[in-house]
This record gives structure tokens, sequence and C-alpha cells, in this order.
């Protein structure tokens, strides 16, 4: 009597587990370093919104809200250097023609695929860190000239506390803007444009494909980015000292 006969269940069993297929093959498209970096800085900028309007009375969360931003910022800046092939700027900033000729693929229904960021989204990543970033600088110099003083008000000029103080408040709206742009691309682009960029950011995987820049990213070093990290934290906290103000509000 073979196998088989003897154990009908268990030869049903393996046959179904021989047939079964295999789920869909992905590929690593963002390093954990690269997407900590990206929800932390949203949480951020949005406990900054938060904070300035609910509960804050001295702006203290506000002000610490700020320097943490700047924390992240200067690491996302040093991640695009040393960091995984999918974050480094030398690997997804492209030229002016290299954006249209992307947007005329996706007008004219001929998308071309990208495993890190499009042409455009990645000028989109730029104007969105360059906007937090002033922000968060010119809230360094911000006063309201009766109990909010921001860090550096202390040791900057007159016309540099003016400067700054006019700046957090005409870059707010552009910042509220280029989010909400960003937030509405990536949903649709999820939704209608075949490539699930969320969870793509959430998960770190996409699935396999002919990606028109790699076939699969390279991840960056943890040791390298928690490096990045002490330094970032340095030279924040650092060069508020070393230049007068108060880095700790």
């Amino acid at each position: 009597m073979s196998r088989t006969e003897m154990y009908p269940a268990e030869a049903s069993r393996s046959g179904r587990s021989r047939s079964a297929p295999a789920g869909p093959a992905t590929v690593l498209a963002w390093d954990l370093p690269t997407r900590l970096a990206k929800w932390t800085l949203a949480a951020l900028v949005g406990l900054a919104f938060a904070s300035k309007y609910y509960g804050d009375v001295g702006l203290v969360w506000h002000m610490w809200n700020g320097l943490a931003i700047l924390t992240v910022l200067v690491f996302r800046l040093l991640w695009g250097v040393v960091g995984g092939s999918t974050a480094r700027f030398l690997g997804f900033l492209r030229g002016p023609a290299s954006a249209f000729a992307y947007l005329r693929g996706l007008v004219t229904g001929r998308k071309v695929a990208y495993l890190g960021h499009n042409p455009l989204g990645g000028w989109m990543t730029i104007a969105l860190l360059a906007a937090v970033g002033a922000q968060a600088v010119a809230g360094l110099y911000t006063t309201d000239d009766i109990m909010v003083d921001g860090p550096m008000v202390t040791a900057a000029s007159g016309e540099a506390i003016s400067l700054g103080s006019m700046l957090h408040q005409r870059i707010y709206p552009i910042l509220l803007g280029l989010i909400g742009l960003h937030v509405a691309a990536n949903i649709a682009y999820s939704l209608f444009g075949g490539d699930n960029l969320v969870k793509a950011m959430i998960t770190g995987h996409k699935p396999a494909s002919a990606y028109a820049d790699r076939a699969a990213a390279t991840p960056g070093s943890i040791a390298a980015a928690l490096a990045c990290l002490v330094a970032s934290a340095a030279i924040v906290f650092g060069g508020i000292a070393l230049a007068g103000g108060n880095p700790l509000p």
C-alpha cells in the first residue's frame, strides 16, 4: 500500500501546499531611517501647528517642536548624502526636462514607474524640506515682544528679529499649501496611479517591477543613521549655543 493510500489527509494537505500560489514579489523601496524621518517630521509639523493654538500659553512646547523639527531636517540632509540609495539626493533629483517628461507621460497615459521619488516627487520633497526648514529657522528669531522669545532673539539684531518674525508668519500659509498638495498628490497617486506610495512609505516595499531608476533599493547603515542623528542634534543645539542663543527654551 502506498503512503498516499495510507495517509490520504496528509497527502491532500501536501498537495495543497505544493500548489498554493506564492504571494507577489516585493523589493525594498525605502529603508527604515528614511521612513522614520518622514513620519517623525510629519508628526512634529502637525504638533507644531497644534501647540501654536492649543494649550501652550508660553509656546514652550512649540519651540521644542521647532528644535526637534530642525534636528530631523538636518538628519534628513545628512542622510540624503550617506543614506540608502533611494534617500540620496543625487539618486532622485533630476533636471527640469525629466520632470516635464514625467508630467507629459502622466497626461498621455505613458507613466514611467520609479522605485524611489519620481522626477516631480523629488522636487516636491525638496520644496517641503525647504519650506519647513525656513519656517523653523525663522521661528528661532521670532518674538511677540511680551512673553515669547525664540532661541536666537537674545543674540540677534533688531532687523534679524523683525525679519524672522515676519517670515514666520508669511511662510505659514505657503507651508500649509505645500503640505496639502503633497498629501493630495500621494493619495491620488496611490488610488489612481497604480503605485501605492502611502503603503510603500509605511512598509518600505513596493511590488517588484521594471522601475526606471533601479531594481531594488540599497538600505543605509543603522550605525550611520545613529551617527547622523547625534551629529544633527549637536549641529542644531550646539550651533545655537555657539551663536549666543538659548538652545533650551
